[in-house]
């Protein structure tokens, strides 16, 4: 029965339960975190080997060159190529970079806010107002990016399928609307995979802005929690058949799959794009890190190498996103109090709360010694107009400290609804 439909007397029986069990937890003194999306050191011990590669015998990548040494700025061929074939992408449509993605999502906003990219008629810092595209609820780090320059943040809706592509083909119409973000496989924190169709029609729909782009963080594409990995189309050859070749800005790395601070990113786009941020990279840098490229190349091997390592990651991942699902079934399912999502990879779990009440969740729990994502974080500016919204990361600690801490969590949505009802 829901909680709505509870007679007083009821509600004030359940009411005095949940405040009980909530006493209780505080009394545990517990020092749990569900924050961020890390992986577990069982995790990272994956990827030991890494710490021995590429070894001390050969330095030199498949061309000959030594990787200790300056230059390539595009990254080594052995990595990209390895990387293109994960990526169903061709590997002349790919630069291996440093450890973070994030950080060359960065560059491709400010160099496009200073010089303008390619396809720019001015630098956008000369434009009245850029204005910017963000499915919710989304990414914190990529809001915070867009928000630093000063951008127009849109809100537009994650729907089942991907993000209200139908609202989008109408904002695009703004020339003053210059992007938008994307998680299109297993989006933070929903898990949504955006379909075909939502796909092919952000590859094809008219712009007025000429020199639009989607930053196409493709994060966790091959993150999945069970053995099928999800259609992952080659966006950059599709939009290309749509007449819009630079359309995409496509992101990827290895930060979750190996050693997350020492990883390889990626950038994937057409070759006109490609050569824009050469052509500026070239003067902030002489070269990547083209030794860790090459011990990642040979931790692989190939992109089977990549997938079979996956599949470890997927043995740990799943048993911590069942047994969150299984908690709040059994805690709250029979109360109609929250929602959430149940994904099939990614990293996060997405729940929502009675309207107005993720707030109070947030400071019950860390009250509690339970320290969760603030409550509106997935949104631009940190503002869910519900407060309803609360992003769940089970990937770091271990098992029993998800059960204890979801456990928590549960009663704290239940103490939160039950105040709202003024018991």
């Amino acid at each position: 029965m829901s909680l709505l439909d509870l007679q007083s007397n009821e509600l004030e029986q359940l009411a005095a339960d949940v405040r009980a069990k909530y006493d209780a937890l505080k009394a545990k003194n517990l020092n749990l975190d569900l924050t961020r999306g890390k992986p577990s050191s069982e995790q990272l011990d994956y990827s030991n080997e890494l710490l021995t590669l590429p070894g001390t015998a050969d330095y030199t990548d498949k061309t000959g060159a030594d990787v200790r040494n300056y230059g390539n700025l595009e990254g080594i061929a052995d990595i990209r190529e390895l990387w293109a074939e994960v990526l169903g992408v061709n590997p002349e449509n790919v630069v291996a970079g440093d450890a973070s993605s994030l950080n060359i999502e960065f560059d491709l906003i400010s160099w496009s806010y200073i010089f303008g990219n390619n396809d720019s008629q001015r630098p956008w810092r000369d434009e009245d107002v850029v204005k910017w595209i963000c499915p919710v609820p989304g990414y914190d780090r990529h809001f915070a990016i867009t928000e630093k320059f000063g951008f127009e943040l849109i809100s537009v809706p994650m729907l089942e399928d991907g993000p209200d592509i139908a609202a989008i083909e109408k904002l695009v119409q703004d020339p003053q609307v210059k992007g938008m973000w994307a998680v299109p496989i297993f989006s933070n924190p929903t898990g949504v995979t955006f379909s075909r169709e939502v796909v092919e029609r952000l590859a094809a729909m008219e712009t007025a802005a000429p020199d639009f782009r989607i930053v196409w963080d493709n994060a966790y594409a091959v993150h999945s929690l069970t053995s099928e990995l999800p259609d992952n189309p080659n966006v950059i050859a599709l939009a290309a058949e749509k007449g819009n070749p630079n359309r995409f800005w496509y992101m990827s790395s290895t930060s979750k799959i190996t050693h997350a601070g020492a990883g390889v990113s990626f950038f994937a786009s057409s070759v006109d794009n490609l050569r824009w941020y050469v052509s500026i990279a070239g003067i902030r840098g002489i070269g990547p890190n083209k030794v860790n490229q090459l011990a990642h190349a040979r931790l692989f091997g190939d992109a089977e190498g990549v997938r079979a390592l996956m599949r470890k990651h997927a043995g740990s991942l799943e048993p911590k996103f069942r047994a969150v699902i299984e908690i709040l079934e059994r805690r709250l399912g029979e109360y109609g109090v929250a929602t959430w999502t149940e994904p099939k990879g990614g990293y996060f779990i997405s729940l929502d709360v009675i309207d107005g009440t993720a707030t109070r969740v947030w400071e019950l729990a860390k009250e509690a010694g339970i320290t969760l994502t603030k409550a509106g974080s997935s949104f631009p500016h940190g503002k869910d107009p519900r407060d309803r919204n609360i992003r769940l990361a089970p990937s770091l600690p271990p098992l029993d400290e998800i059960v204890e801490a979801m456990d928590g969590v549960a009663t704290c949505v239940l103490l939160a609804a039950v105040e709202k009802r003024g018991a």
